[in-house]
């Protein structure tokens, strides 16, 4: 089953929580702690694997989590750091998140990306000695790692996509100009996925065409089956419209052709402003005033025409010459940039968090959207440090702290972020 789309939930390891020990050796009095620090949660990371071609191991399962880092333990022995989650999906996936589509990462170019990271381990009480301090009995847990619900969405890396309503002759096209083999018979709907196909230009010259499953009228907004697969085009460096110059099924081909445009246009405004070969196809079935009065109307537009018959590949050869020279003007298929993900889709679901006073005066507040909406903090930036304030006092941390009695001076600790507490 071809799938393209897929909705899952990512979740890294949490950190492992550090260790209260203290040091323990015949005649050797007040050793003092020694608490090792846990380990680092397991990050989840996608990795590209060209032996996939559809997203259908994401069919029924929804949760991916990666490892916890172990626990620290005495001697100032550190756990051990949690094992990655590797998640392979097919070259040209798409990773969003999922409540702002906010792209995270195109698996077009970039072979490996790390989507959630492993919550960092606490410090065992160790760290925490001073001179007026020097048996603390406390240690830092582990922070949570990142966790995300995300989209993945699969978008076909082809240079050249057909276009056309059902049974107009796309897949006889592809099969006669490259290796690939779709099914081909005398009825709509034939094609079902797509269809990739090498086209070899000689002396190592080639590039790839798809074949996109027939698109007709209302595509764009659900009809058929033209509009699930209408994403696969968006990368596509130039479109090839085919249409039945003969009007062997009682349709306009201008119409034809005018419609599958303005699916285009519904779809996405660019995909209207791609480049455009147009060839009518099944010439020995139409009449030559039928092929002149389409291929007029496409001129006048402003598009390349061809008269092709697929099947006996008539008229193959020039097209294929054509859309090979046009594609060297072309640019690169298009990759997506990263976007940034918004405050919100971190908060969206989660605000909570939780205080503990560890000993008097030291404050330790727990919240899983920490890791995430505080990670680019820049502690020697004015500007960041008021972001993090302005974080703390929307989310009510500030008027919980101040609600359990905290003092100026007091420490605050946001896993391995401290600050003294200025009212």
């Amino acid at each position: 089953m071809f799938v393209d789309i897929a909705n899952i939930k990512i979740v890294a390891g949490k950190g492992g929580d550090g260790a209260i020990a203290f040091h323990r050796e015949k005649y050797v009095a007040a050793g003092g702690p020694d608490g090792g620090d846990g380990g680092k949660g397991g990050d989840i990371v996608f990795v590209v694997d060209d032996n996939l071609a559809t997203l259908a191991d994401f069919r029924y399962k929804r949760k991916y989590a990666a490892k916890n880092g172990e626990n620290g333990r005495g001697a100032r022995q550190f756990g051990k750091k949690g094992e990655d989650l590797i998640i392979r999906v097919p070259r040209g996936t798409l990773i969003r998140e999922a409540n702002s589509k906010a792209v995270m990462a195109d698996m077009s170019k970039t072979d490996r990306f790390v989507a959630a990271k492993g919550g960092k381990g606490g410090w065992g009480n160790t760290h925490f000695a001073t001179p007026t301090r020097q048996v603390p009995r406390f240690a830092k847990p582990g922070m949570p790692g990142e966790e995300w619900d995300i989209t993945l969405e699969l978008k076909l890396l082809a240079d050249v996509g057909l276009l056309g309503f059902p049974s107009v002759g796309k897949s006889s096209l592809i099969s006669v100009v490259s290796q690939a083999k779709p099914k081909i018979a005398d009825y709509h709907f034939t094609t079902l996925v797509p269809n990739l196909g090498v086209v070899s230009m000689g002396e190592g010259n080639s590039f790839v065409i798809a074949d996109i499953p027939g698109i007709i009228e209302g595509a764009s907004e659900g009809v058929g089956l033209g509009h699930a697969f209408l994403r696969h085009v968006e990368r596509c460096r130039l479109l090839v419209h085919i249409v039945d110059v003969s009007g062997s099924e009682g349709r306009d081909p201008i119409e034809d052709f005018n419609t599958i445009n303005e699916e285009l246009v519904k779809f996405n405004p660019e995909l209207a402003k791609r480049e455009q070969i147009v060839a009518g196809n099944k010439i020995d079935m139409a009449e030559p005033e039928q092929i002149e009065r389409f291929k007029s109307y496409v001129e006048e537009k402003g598009y390349s025409y061809y008269s092709i018959c697929a099947p006996i590949q008539e008229g193959t050869k020039e097209l294929m010459n054509a859309v090979w020279n046009k594609l060297s003007t072309l640019p690169p298929i298009k990759e997506y940039e990263a976007e940034e993900i918004p405050l919100e889709a971190y908060m969206k679901d989660d605000t909570g968090f939780k205080i503990t006073e560890l000993e008097p005066g030291y404050f330790l507040v727990e919240a899983s959207w920490f890791p995430k909406v505080l990670k680019g903090v820049d502690y020697n930036d004015y500007e960041s440090l008021q972001y993090m304030q302005r974080v703390l006092e929307k989310s009510g941390v500030f008027d919980a702290l101040r609600e359990r009695g905290i003092n100026e001076g007091d420490t605050v600790s946001l896993y391995d972020i401290e600050f003294e507490y200025i009212p």
